[in-house]
């Protein structure tokens, strides 16, 4: 996987912050205390503690604030997808050294990968050539 794309200068996020950008992702822009009440959908997580993440990202780059309202909203900056692209890149050239087969490689010998999702991958590695 070359990194022919223009690299984004933007900081890789946490595990934390990344939770709270896939819900700004799937629901778009919200409140703290929207993106709050998702996270605890799935474990206990303070107000504050998403607050101070938000301000972090906010001050990183990888989320604006509108404060145009009297309740702020927050708005990623990148779409999903190309935000993804980017940590897969610093990932596979991190710890594969950029190479794209030694990843799938690792990934189709685990024990997780499913027999329809090996074919799901043969018919998509078909559809490429």
């Amino acid at each position: 996987m070359k990194n022919d794309r223009a690299e984004n200068n933007l900081p890789e996020p946490t595990k934390a912050e990344l939770e709270i950008l896939q819900v700004l992702w799937e629901f778009g822009p919200s409140t703290v205390r929207f993106v709050n009440d998702k996270l605890n959908e799935n474990r206990e997580v303070n107000y504050t503690s998403t607050l101070k993440q938000m301000q972090i990202l906010t001050e990183k780059g990888i989320l604006k604030r509108d404060e145009s309202q009297m309740k702020h909203i927050y708005i990623p900056v990148e779409a999903e997808a190309k935000t993804k692209v980017q940590l897969l890149d610093r990932f596979v050239s991190t710890l594969y050294k950029g190479s794209a087969s030694q990843l799938m490689m690792q990934l189709l010998g685990n024990e997780k990968t499913s027999k329809a999702e090996i074919e799901e991958i043969k018919r998509l590695l078909d559809s490429m050539e």
